[in-house]
């Protein structure tokens, strides 16, 4: 069974190795969901691979490369026209813009004080932390979840 979810991973999400490694696993075949993202999300990842976590500016580009190249489905673009219409957290617009445009019901983050429901409810998304999408994702399908755990630990 695959799930073609389509969850919106913020860059909090993608920049934190273990957590981003699991997601991704869970969007490879047999596959939970398919991820979405931005160049501006990649972007910020970027930024905090390097300034704040102390990646090699190759090591660093490398990540960012091997998403592109493996999840090519996962961009959305043409949003930012709706930045303005959002009034969520200032510098987390960008984000919610994009899983309007590309009617997403689901934003995964860490980061759910810039995600309050008032500011979601009328584009019909919800954000979630990472941890509760994952039981989520499991309740649908524990198989699946404990098999791409097993392939992380060995």
């Amino acid at each position: 069974m695959n799930a073609d979810y389509k969850a919106l991973l913020d860059a909090n999400v993608l920049a934190n190795y273990a957590v981003c490694d699991f997601y991704l696993r869970l969007s490879e075949k047999p596959r939970l969901l398919l991820p979405k993202w931005t160049e501006q999300i990649l972007d910020e990842v970027h930024r905090t691979h390097v300034q704040q976590l102390g990646w090699d500016l190759q090591l660093a580009d490398s990540f960012r490369n091997a998403v592109t190249k493996s999840f090519p489905e996962a961009f959305i673009s043409g949003y930012e026209d709706l930045i303005p219409l959002m009034t969520n957290d200032k510098k987390d617009r960008h984000v919610l813009a994009a899983a309007v445009r590309e009617k997403l019901d689901i934003i995964i983050t860490f980061n759910l004080k810039d995600f309050k429901s008032n500011d979601l409810d009328k584009w019909g998304v919800k954000a979630m932390h990472p941890q509760d999408y994952l039981l989520t994702l499991y309740s649908m399908n524990p198989q699946v979840v404990i098999m791409k755990l097993n392939q992380i630990a060995y």
